[in-house]
């Protein structure tokens, strides 16, 4: 009888030793896993952009002068600096030429003195874009402003590039003026004049 009852217990103690390997083998597991699941980064620098287009307008650093970009997208939507995200469209950076060029980087005041709007287009769609340029305000001298249209996927491809004159405060003058299909192939360039915004600024 007292054999019988030991040979009960060695089977329960055993029966919860298996348990606890058990447990222990599924942490083990569960942690490998997790652990094949983290990846390194490939590509350490490597930003990928959302943007499909880049459209810039740059003038010379350190110049007071305030020039802005203002795209319209075939559906009629206007981003500037009074509608920075209309569409597919967004106005990264609005530069004011001489304002707002002193930020903080680690707690040290500096100059910016880069001049350059930026706005991304952010998907295709098919139709005309008008991009143009306006001269807000001038400090009564001419400047020279360096427009360019970058396509980003699936590699980067140097749509247009040129140089224009603004003459004074209030010009505002088509830079280009560009087609696409729905893949996002550009299909025609032309510079036909079509203001979109004179006569909105006060």
């Amino acid at each position: 009888m007292s054999k019988k009852i030991l040979s009960i217990e060695i089977s329960n103690g055993d029966a919860f030793t298996d348990l606890l390997f058990n447990a222990l083998l599924g942490f083990a597991f569960m942690f490998f896993i997790s652990f094949a699941l983290i990846q390194k980064p490939q590509d350490g620098g490597k930003i990928d952009s959302k943007a499909e287009f880049i459209i810039s307008a740059e003038w010379k650093d350190g110049n007071p002068e305030d020039v802005d970009l203002i795209v319209e997208d075939p559906e009629g939507n206007i981003v500037y600096f009074q509608s920075q995200q209309a569409g597919l469209m967004h106005l990264d950076r609005d530069d004011r030429g001489g304002l707002g060029e002193r930020i903080v980087i680690d707690g040290v005041e500096k100059l910016n003195l880069s001049n350059q709007e930026i706005v991304t287009i952010r998907g295709y769609m098919k139709g005309e874009y008008v991009v143009n340029l306006l001269y807000y305000k001038s400090y009564d001298r001419p400047t020279t402003v360096k427009v360019k249209v970058e396509k980003i996927n699936p590699k980067l491809e140097l749509i247009y590039f040129n140089d224009f004159f603004l003459k004074k405060t209030g010009d505002e003058i088509t830079a280009l003026r560009f087609t696409l299909d729905d893949r996002g192939n550009v299909l025609d360039i032309n510079q036909l004049q079509k203001p979109l915004i004179t006569g909105r600024v006060k």
